[in-house]
């Protein structure tokens, strides 16, 4: 039985193509996944969705509930954000909410939910001067950071690495332990 809740949320970005495994691997873990996508990645993934939907057994989300709607979600335990991309990273650091996704995270930092976001950007993105800014205004927000060392390390525009999604879902179990464990 499953008895953590996590927001597993994703930019678009090449490493979204493998969620599905991610969310198994997640539920292996004792999570109970529910799925968010910023509108392009929805977009990517199309075809997907309700695959990935039957997957969590939770609607894949990607847009704001209209006022008063429910809630279609549990509460989380904690929010993993990966990929971000650059664009995902500079939004959040700076409070701009306009996508679900972002706005999420941005009004996670205000409820204290423990959070963890992992980049996905090329070493040119990374040279951007807004970018360790934001990574930066993120951590000082609590936020868990996994860049860099032990993290993701940028690649070099057009290559292909591996994204390391084992370090991503051990930081969040670290955060919140199993209940009852």
């Amino acid at each position: 039985m499953t008895t953590r809740t996590l927001y597993l949320l994703c930019s678009a970005a090449p490493p979204v193509f493998e969620i599905a495994g991610v969310v198994e691997e997640a539920q292996r873990r004792g999570w109970d996944v529910c799925l968010g996508l910023t509108p392009t990645a929805a977009d990517w993934l199309e075809d997907s969705l309700p695959g990935l939907a039957a997957l969590t057994g939770h609607p894949v989300r990607t847009r704001y509930k209209r006022p008063g709607g429910p809630d279609v979600w549990p509460p989380a335990d904690a929010v993993l954000f990966a990929p971000a991309t650059m664009n995902t990273v500079n939004r959040w650091a700076l409070g701009i909410t306009d996508t679900w996704a972002v706005g999420v995270v941005a009004e996670g930092i205000g409820k204290g939910v423990p959070m963890a976001v992992m980049p996905c950007v090329n070493a040119a993105y990374a040279q951007h001067p807004q970018f360790p800014l934001s990574l930066e205004t993120l951590r000082s927000a609590g936020v868990r950071v996994l860049y860099g060392e032990g993290g993701f390390v940028p690649n070099q525009p057009g290559e292909k690495k591996p994204y390391p999604w084992g370090p991503a879902l051990d930081a969040v179990d670290g955060m919140v332990p199993v209940h009852g464990a």
